[in-house]
Formats: C-alpha cells, structure tokens, sequence
C-alpha cells in the first residue's frame, strides 16, 4: 500500500473550517508556491483555500455558469470549460497539481480524464465517494433499491453520477494506466481516517470516501 497521510493537527484554521474533510486532506497535499488546476471547482471554495493557505497560483475550470459566476465573485481565476473535452487543450507539464474533488463520478471519461490530469500536471489529486462501503451494499442486498447516503444522497432518477467506483476499482486503474499512488487516504462516514497501513479490502468496506495522490511513474 502506498504512504497514507493522516490529518495534521497544525493546519490553519481558516483550512479547518472547509465544509469537507477532503479539502482538507487535499490542502495538505499541496506544496507551497506551486501552480494548481481543479477541475470542477464548483464555486471556488477549495480554489480559495488552496490560495490563501498555501499561496498557489489558482487556476480552475468549471462547468455551471453559476459556478463560473461565484469563483469570478471571490476573485478567481476560472474560465467554464467541459472536462470531459478541455483538458485536451492545456499543454503538458502545465501544472504542478491537477485536482478533481468528489467529482470523478459525475465524469463520462473517467480514465481519460485521469490520464490528462496526469499528462498536464506533475501530480494529480482525485477525491471520490467509495460505492464499496458496506452500508451500500447492504442498501442493494437487503432493500434492493439503489443506495443514498449522506456522500451520494440523489435518487437514481436525478442524480448526476453517471460512474460509481469502489476504491479498489480505483487502484486497479491507477494500475492499469501505470501512476503510482504516492500517498492515500481513506474516510470512514464521521470523516475520520481508517487505519494507516490497513489492507485494500478494509478501506473498501469500511471507507465512506477517499483520496490519492497520484504521480506519473
């Protein structure tokens, strides 16, 4: 298993506030003074985190006008874009960071994605919510409905999720597409860390969401 990362207690606070425990793991993944895409920022809250703790140079790309509109309110560097197409445009080794937080599932490329992040960035950091965790399963075996939970809460009817992995789904990629996982983490549903050195097996079932930082090998 690749290094895990714990949360460290000396963050700024500013950096303990975020609403998701995963922009905090993702803010400590991130060196000082670097350059910096996420891919679908949303409204700029992780952007803004990365900015001002970190002094990244921030740059982000969105796919809602309203998103665009609240990142360009906070001062923001983004432009509206479709990831699925645009990453296609960015030179190589244009970031040090490329980050894509809780959106993976949203994507209908999944593993191009990746690849490009990989491709236009020395590093990439994915989040996502693990379909593995066995309150989702039991959802599906016992009441044989599709599952909600407090990280996937949409109805199978409106829900913008289009590609649900489990985490071990998601290593077998990193695999299959040859990154290496320079560090990971995996959440259980009170958003604390499962523990370091645990099997995947473990991770998978008990881990309500993760994240990995991946490098080209």
């Amino acid at each position: 298993m690749s290094e895990a990362v714990a949360i460290a207690p000396g963050v700024a606070p500013s950096v303990r506030r975020a609403a998701r425990v995963d922009l905090l793991l993702i803010a400590q993944m991130v060196e000082v003074n670097t350059r910096v895409l996420d891919v679908g920022c949303g409204d700029g809250t992780l952007l803004r985190l990365l900015s001002e703790e970190r002094n990244v140079d921030a740059r982000g790309i969105e796919l809602s006008q309203r998103g665009v509109n609240d990142c360009v309110a906070k001062g923001l560097s983004v432009i509206q874009g479709d990831a699925d197409i645009d990453l296609a445009d960015y030179p190589d080794d244009t970031f040090d960071y490329v980050i894509l937080s809780q959106t993976l599932q949203a994507t209908r490329r999944p593993r191009w994605i990746i690849e490009e992040m990989l491709r236009i960035g020395r590093r990439a950091i994915v989040s996502f919510p693990n379909f593995g965790h066995w309150r989702i399963r039991a959802q599906i075996a016992f009441k044989g409905r599709m599952p909600t939970t407090e990280n996937l809460p949409h109805s199978w009817y409106d829900t913008p999720n289009i590609h649900f992995c489990t985490i071990r789904d998601f290593v077998a990629l990193t695999r299959r597409i040859d990154a290496r996982i320079e560090r990971s983490v995996a959440l259980n549903r009170f958003g604390r860390p499962i523990r370091v050195g645990a099997p995947w097996w473990v991770w998978n079932l008990f881990g309500d969401q993760a994240v990995f930082l991946l490098r080209r090998k």
